[in-house]
């Protein structure tokens, strides 16, 4: 399994990419295959606050609706809108065109509580 060492990741499967205070954020590949086919995904509007440790959104498949839960403290500032009409893309490139939300963090420092993608891989079991 792919897994981007440019990036942290959460005990929750999603990840983190940070460009300055800037974070992207989406969930692996191994939460993408575990979901199987996503058909909705919710997200929160630009301007939301975001909490650790809180859900920011949701997203669904033909398997379960689960939590997308934020690791870091901030304000939403871009939103991936094409994930309303094109969900799939989160099982398509789940690390690339598939990322959720991008947003301004307060404490950049959260992210080194974050798993590295070595720990990540071994959390999984994944090879």
């Amino acid at each position: 399994m792919e897994v981007p060492a440019d990036r942290r990741y959460t005990k929750t499967h999603e990840w983190f990419k940070a460009d300055g205070d800037i974070v992207t954020i989406g969930i692996t590949r191994f939460a993408a295959d575990e979901l199987t086919d996503i058909t909705y995904v919710q997200l929160p509007a630009k301007g939301a606050a975001i909490s650790a440790g809180k859900p920011f959104g949701e997203i669904e498949s033909v398997k379960a609706t689960s939590d997308l839960y934020s690791a870091i403290d901030g304000t939403v500032v871009e939103v991936n809108t094409r994930l309303d009409k094109e969900p799939e893309l989160v099982n398509n490139d789940s690390f690339g065109n598939g990322w959720m939300i991008k947003a301004r963090c307060s404490n950049p420092a959260q992210l080194n509580n974050l798993m590295d993608a070595s720990a990540y891989l071994s959390q999984t079991g994944a090879k």
